[in-house]
């Protein structure tokens, strides 16, 4: 028995389908505005990378902190569409979605935007994935190992990578539901 071709057709359709939204989970974590700003202002603080002074490394560790921590906290944030259409963004708790400009929302509007243990789980992997950007950064290293030995050199190239590779691959496998701060939000 074949399959009639507008069958075969429709089935290739839903399978591009949910490979594009597959791949658009990578555009989630780690948050881009966090990246950009730390990309932005790490030759800045680590003056090229020498960090000629204690002041710049505390300086760019806190960096690296702030923006794991935006990292972390922006998969915990989420949008939504209100009646007249225009876009609305909380914080997900555990009774439901806190709406930062004091929209109120019903009890059970609120509670299907509640926090679950996948949120946690994707705040964590957003976390490593920024960590991996700044592991990565040439600015970091220069500053933080001006003189690495060899092991050290493979260990910041690989660590970085693997963590990548992992990351992406439980991306996939557990996609996030949630349009946070930053993310993309369909019309409907």
């Amino acid at each position: 028995m074949t399959m009639q071709p507008q069958n075969l057709r429709k089935r290739r359709l839903k399978s591009h389908e949910k490979d594009l939204q597959r791949n658009s989970q990578f555009g989630k974590a780690p948050p881009t505005g966090s990246v950009l700003a730390f990309q932005i202002l790490s030759p800045i603080l680590t003056h090229q990378g020498q960090c000629r002074t204690v002041t710049s490394k505390i300086l760019t560790l806190l960096l690296i902190l702030l923006g794991g921590l935006s990292c972390f906290l922006l998969c915990l944030t989420d949008s939504f569409r209100d009646d007249r259409g225009k876009v609305r963004y909380g914080i997900a708790t555990v009774r439901g979605l806190w709406v930062i400009d004091a929209v109120n929302l019903s009890a059970e509007e609120a509670a299907r935007y509640r926090l679950k243990l996948t949120d946690f789980f994707h705040a964590f992997m957003s976390l490593l994935v920024f960590g991996a950007v700044a592991l990565f950064d040439s600015n970091v290293n220069k500053c933080f190992w001006p003189t690495p030995s060899e092991e050290l050199k493979d260990i910041l190239a690989l660590v970085p990578v693997g963590i990548g590779v992992l990351c992406s691959i439980l991306f996939l496998i557990f996609p996030s539901k949630r349009h946070g701060i930053g993310s993309p939000l369909s019309r409907n």
